[in-house]
């Protein structure tokens, strides 16, 4: 076995998930809403502490291929949790009784565990949509939703804006 590849299983032990210690830094810095060299610290100790403390519970090793793909999925949910605050709230302020509450069914294209918990709760971040079940077998996703129209082009836009993102993210055969 060549150095770099007993590097590699070291760094694989001592960091198992180094993608989602970078995001959990991140995250802790937003949740504090501090930037003092304490909170860089503690964050970068629970980033890694946690993954590592739970990488026998991990199934799969997390693979990103596509990180500009990644980016702008970011910055896309970002967006729609904001337009989605902005139209619950009127639709709710304005007349309840207007809304079309619904179940809808999500078909997944989506193989990975990681993946299709990362669509699941992406849907139910936005406000007015939750998702509520996972098929046993994985191959859809109940979702229910505060107000619809027409659940076929609700499915349609979300297969859209967020599973095809995360399938070319997570699942993409040629990385």
């Amino acid at each position: 076995m060549s150095n770099t590849n007993v590097r590699k299983r070291r760094q694989r032990k001592w960091l198992p998930h180094p993608v989602l210690s970078g995001f959990m830094v991140i995250l802790w810095l937003l949740l504090m809403n501090d930037l003092s060299g304490g909170n860089l610290v503690m964050g970068a100790l629970l980033a890694w502490f946690i993954p590592y403390a739970t990488q026998s519970f991990w199934v799969q090793s997390m693979k990103l291929h596509r990180p500009w793909v990644a980016a702008r999925f970011i910055v896309t949910v970002l967006w729609d949790i904001i337009i989605a605050n902005w139209i619950m709230a009127r639709m709710i302020l304005g007349s309840p009784q207007k809304l079309h509450p619904a179940f809808m069914t999500l078909p997944l294209e989506l193989k990975e565990d990681f993946a299709i918990t990362l669509l699941a709760n992406t849907i139910s971040l936005t406000p007015g949509t939750v998702s509520a079940d996972l098929s046993a077998d994985g191959t859809y996703l109940i979702i229910h939703t505060l107000h619809v129209d027409d659940p076929d082009e609700a499915v349609a836009e979300i297969k859209a804006r967020y599973e095809a993102p995360l399938k070319e993210i997570f699942e993409c055969s040629n990385p």
